[in-house]
């Protein structure tokens, strides 16, 4: 059997999860996450019982931390856990992000329920699942270079700054999101300034939306 952990903070898309996951034979709920810290402290826990599931299936946008925070802890504490990402935004907003991080794999929650089982089956063997799509996006990234768009190279904690500062947010505001300091968030900002050309919040704003970068 292949246990699965869900890690959603939507009630509703986790019992539509568990349906899903219900009509298939070889696969079983390992148990279920509503947050960041809450899915980080089910696998730890799990860890430690010798129960690690075979499969997360990880939200990107969880609230108190984000997936992207909790799969980059979750893969440098444990290395081999697969892990599929869900998520609800274009493909091309965090794919490659994921895949960068260690993600087993990338699904967009308007998959059927074929496709999740298929990815999930796929991330426990060992494999990686990724649409046609996602594929040409991945060699686009890794080929392109300094021609990709700015925000593609900004960094993980940089892209989790501008999204923020784009949608409003304040410094102080976003260090209390993120766990950081004001002065480092600000500092974040300052590169991010410099690696997009904007000038301040609002051109940042403009940029995310040039870009149809979907709000925080």
């Amino acid at each position: 059997m292949i246990r699965v952990l869900i890690c959603d903070d939507h009630l509703i898309v986790r019992q539509g999860i568990k349906q899903i996951l219900a009509d298939a034979s070889d696969i079983e709920l390992a148990g279920e996450a509503a947050d960041g810290p809450d899915a980080l402290a089910w696998v730890r826990r799990a860890a430690a019982d010798g129960t690690l599931p075979d499969v997360v299936l990880l939200d990107i946008a969880m609230p108190r931390r984000d997936g992207l925070d909790v799969l980059k802890a979750l893969k440098s504490e444990f290395a081999k856990l697969a892990v599929l990402m869900l998520s609800t935004y274009p493909d091309r907003q965090y794919a490659v992000r994921s895949l960068k991080l260690g993600a087993s794999g990338y699904l967009n929650k308007s998959a059927d329920s074929e496709q999740m089982i298929e990815a999930i089956r796929k991330v426990a063997g060992g494999g990686l699942f990724i649409t046609p799509a996602i594929a040409e996006q991945l060699a686009t990234a890794l080929g392109a270079g300094a021609s990709r768009p700015a925000h593609e190279q900004l960094s993980h904690r940089e892209y989790q700054v501008f999204r923020l500062l784009a949608a409003g947010r304040s410094v102080g505001e976003i260090a209390e999101q993120l766990v950081l300091s004001p002065n480092t968030v600000s500092t974040y900002r300052a590169r991010i300034l410099e690696k997009t050309g904007a000038r301040n919040d609002v051109e940042l704003a403009l940029y995310a939306v040039r870009q149809e970068l979907q709000s925080v």
